[in-house]
């Protein structure tokens, strides 16, 4: 038997080294360019590399076959040092036809790789794309190093000896494809050939046909003339440890579940699917064995109504959705505050308003989650800063839900959500336990107070059944202490007051925040998803001399102890945002300091050329 060694044998051609590459794939979203992207990341992260990668999915589920709306991407990047965005520049671009080309080329470097599948240029394809001439005989293409390859007929020709529809053989391009660059940037095959084995078990000739495909892909890159080398990147000099890829969804899933498991208490998640936060839910689905109980309900109030439910009755209850999602659970949400229990609405960021771009990112939340309930209800929000660190995003929440007594937003975003990066596993036993206690019963003598109040302000959770334990629910405001129905002015303002205070007490639990660089100048300062971005640009003025520091907030309410300090000591802070302006708002508001805004709402992240050109704008230096 030929080994796999022997059908894809290392190339003859030159090598060259390189600290990194950045790759984009794009086609029609039947191309199969996420399942191709996929691949190439998680063969990266097993070669050592470290990676980052951002999806791009088509707005519409079923868009026209071949148009610009319906054109898919996948980025990645892999390098031999720590990186922390999918990268910039393209160094290399796969298209599938010519849609992908048009929607995608302006990203690619001068002088880069551009792989074309010349057999999707045909007239119905150029009018798909909307274009009266072929990019390809046009000039569109000048100035990069474009490989044409006839994928389609190739793919053909390769499975020729299965006797496939051609339907089915079309299917394998993206495995030719897959080949081509696995040879090129010297990837291993192996991890690839058993997920073909694993995804299409039981189907021998698929199986074949992506295994022949695959195979020539790489015969093409180590036969064709169009390639005078190939390229290698070596391992990163990461913290030692196990890791593997994860997605910040998936993340989000395993950390409520960790959370779950630190508290000992059951996991319950109410929700109603909707781009870009469905994942969780499939994730969270998978794993009964753990003891959640995933609930899809017919609305987003029945979802955050029954998070509230499983609160009460003492479950680690969780609620997910999206823009418009949150603004339908508002008054839910709103509920559980004044019942004062503990629970997680997390938030998976899309642009908006309404439908907006639904697999398109942004950060235009903020105000929402911060104050789109009616009165006057404040809550804890933190934002996870990258895909690994939902986890810990997910934890650090439901422990200030169970000390202080209340919802607590967890904001991500759907880059975030969708982009993937290595993620060190975490020794289990080390992080720390979420201890949670709940009243007994009472003595004969003994009357319960559901609104008495301990150090941290937090109210007693009070599991229904307990003898004794009896006590009134509702949207109605309560009297402190008794928890009776209260219409009085004073008390009113006392309890408005004192729910405020107990969120606001949550910063003397929170570390400082610190910031990376000298201590004063400029000061960069992100929140959620723009952390990749904001700290490679710093970074990279850094070293150019510009004297510029960079800070991260990932708890917004409320903010951590040392803001204020913090942020005097510099002359200048720059705030870079998927909004008009929604941090500097609040920052604004609360601290006396001079605050420029970066400001993009195209559904795309920063990249991080647009941060460093914005801040060498504002200190009056470049490099």
């Amino acid at each position: 038997m030929i080994s796999n060694s022997e059908l894809f044998p290392a190339s003859t051609k030159p090598s060259e080294t390189v600290r990194g590459v950045t790759v984009r794939l794009a086609g029609d979203s039947g191309d199969g360019m996420q399942l191709l992207g996929s691949q190439l990341t998680n063969t990266s992260a097993l070669a050592g590399n470290d990676v980052a990668t951002f999806p791009d999915f088509p707005a519409e589920i079923r868009a026209p076959r071949g148009t610009r709306a319906g054109v898919s991407g996948f980025q990645v990047q892999f390098a031999a040092e720590e990186i922390f965005t999918p990268g910039d520049g393209l160094d290399a671009l796969v298209c599938m036809n010519p849609a992908a080309l048009i929607t995608n080329l302006g990203d690619l470097k001068r002088g880069g790789i551009l792989i074309v599948n010349s057999d999707s240029f045909g007239a119905k394809d150029l009018k798909l794309a909307q274009l009266e001439t072929s990019p390809l005989e046009d000039g569109t293409i000048e100035g990069y190093r474009v490989i044409l390859v006839p994928m389609t007929a190739m793919t053909r020709n390769a499975v020729a000896e299965l006797e496939l529809s051609t339907k089915i053989a079309d299917r394998c391009k993206n495995f030719f494809a897959m080949g081509l660059v696995f040879w090129l940037y010297g990837r291993d095959v192996e991890p690839t050939l058993r997920f073909i084995e694993a995804k299409f078990a039981g189907k021998e000739k698929i199986i074949q046909a992506n295994r022949l495909s695959l195979k020539s892909g790489w015969n093409y890159g180590e036969t064709t003339e169009d390639f005078a080398s190939t390229y290698q990147v070596g391992e990163a000099n990461l913290q030692a440890g196990t890791y593997r890829n994860i997605m910040g969804n998936q993340a989000l899933a395993w950390g409520l579940i960790a959370a779950s498991q630190l508290s000992e208490k059951p996991l319950f998640l109410g929700s109603y699917p909707i781009t870009p936060a469905s994942d969780v839910l499939h994730e969270l689905s998978k794993f009964k064995n753990f003891g959640v109980r995933t609930f899809q309900a017919e609305d987003e109030i029945a979802a955050v109504c029954s998070a509230i439910g499983a609160a009460f009755g003492g479950a680690m209850a969780v609620t997910t959705s999206s823009g418009p999602g949150i603004a339908l659970k508002g008054e839910g949400i709103g509920l559980g505050l004044i019942l004062e229990l503990p629970f997680l609405v997390i938030d998976v960021q899309r642009g908006g308003p309404s439908t907006g771009l639904p697999t398109k990112t942004e950060q235009s939340d903020l105000l929402m989650v911060m104050h789109g309930r009616n009165g006057e209800s404040p809550m804890p929000v933190i934002a996870a800063q990258s895909p690994s660190d939902c986890f810990y995003a997910a934890i650090e929440a439901w422990r200030v839900a169970t000390e202080f007594m209340t919802p607590v937003f967890i904001l991500s975003d759907g880059y975030i959500a969708n982009g993937s990066e290595p993620w060190k596993l975490p020794d289990f036993e080390e992080l720390p336990k979420i201890k949670i206690e709940h009243p007994q019963g009472l003595s004969e003598g003994e009357s319960f107070l559901p609104y008495s109040r301990n150090e941290k302000l937090a109210r007693p959770w009070a599991l229904p059944g307990t003898p004794g334990l009896m006590h009134r629910i509702g949207g109605l405001e309560k009297e402190d202490g008794t928890g009776n129905v209260s219409y009085n002015p004073e008390n009113h303002e006392h309890m408005v007051k004192t729910r405020a205070a107990k969120v606001a007490g949550v910063a003397a639990t929170l570390n400082p925040l610190e910031a990376v660089g000298p201590d004063s100048g400029t000061l960069v300062l992100s929140w959620g998803g723009t952390y990749g971005a904001c700290r490679t640009a710093v970074l990279q003025c850094q070293q150019n001399g510009i004297q510029v520091a960079h800070a991260h907030v990932r708890w917004i309410n409320p903010m951590p102890p040392n803001m204020e300090a913090l942020l005097n000591r510099y002359d200048q802070i720059l705030i870079p945002e998927l909004n008009c302006g929604q941090l500097r708002l609040l920052i604004d508001s609360q601290f006396k300091v001079n605050t420029i805004g970066l400001n993009k709402v195209k559904g795309k992240p920063f990249a991080v050329s647009e941060v460093v050109e914005k801040i060498q704008e504002v200190t009056g230096k470049s490099s």
